[in-house]
């Protein structure tokens, strides 16, 4: 297995990503979207970096803007500046040698929400993976999560708008995680994003798991349910 660090360019600035290479090249690639207020260097997304390439899938783990090693101001990301910044990674990787350039998405909380967002709009259709992913951001201006306090007022005038407030329906290939005592996004969204989601599609409960699956046992489930419905549909 090998391991790459990048730096690529995105609206005058530049995303930080590492890709881990399995040992069989060219192979499909996922790539990991961390939630508000994380980065890729969380161990859940070093934990993907390893456990993905030994089954021949690479993994791609990166900072969104203003987080982690990635230019930019936390303040001032938007889920709109969020999606830019994934459709410039699968842009960019679609281009790498070492990829057979078939995809998938895998996204924790604030990061599934935009994963889908990406996927309903990507030809050809790409599986997505969601872990405790919100259905819906109406509502978040109360929150008095120190990850919201962060953001500015662009993030809220973009979500009075509408324009990105709810995740899209009719997303295929899609795999949803939800832990059953998150308590940060009520776990009723699952099952709302599994209503949404076109077949195939499947919706697993975490029993007893919270919102960052601190539990290494919830975690490696999460991580094998997601290779499992990855592998089967990228290998």
């Amino acid at each position: 297995m090998r391991e790459e660090v990048h730096r690529i360019s995105v609206a005058d600035q530049k995303l930080s990503l590492v890709l881990h290479l399995p040992a069989r090249s060219p192979a499909a690639c996922v790539i990991a979207c961390h939630g508000l207020g994380a980065s890729k260097d969380s161990e859940k997304y070093l934990l993907l970096g390893r456990e993905f390439p030994k089954a021949g899938l690479a993994l791609c783990r990166f900072d969104f803007r203003g987080c982690g090693e990635s230019d930019g101001s936390y303040a001032e990301s938007t889920v709109a500046s969020r999606i830019v910044d994934l459709q410039a990674i699968l842009d960019w990787l679609t281009r790498h040698p070492q990829l057979t350039g078939r995809f998938g998405l895998l996204g924790s909380s604030m990061g599934g929400f935009v994963a889908l967002h990406v996927a309903a709009r990507r030809r050809p259709a790409m599986p997505v993976v969601t872990w405790n992913a919100p259905a819906t951001l109406r509502g978040l201006q109360r929150s008095t999560s120190e990850d919201v306090a962060g953001l500015d007022g662009a993030f809220f005038e973009e979500l009075a708008t509408g324009a990105f407030a709810e995740t899209p329906a009719g997303v295929a290939f899609s795999l949803t995680l939800q832990a059953e005592r998150d308590e940060v996004v009520p776990p009723s969204h699952g099952r709302i994003l599994f209503d949404r989601a076109a077949e195939p599609k499947e919706l697993h409960v975490l029993k007893g798991a919270d919102h960052r699956l601190t539990d290494m046992a919830h975690r490696r489930e999460a991580i094998a349910l997601s290779l499992r419905w990855l592998a089967g549909h990228l290998l």
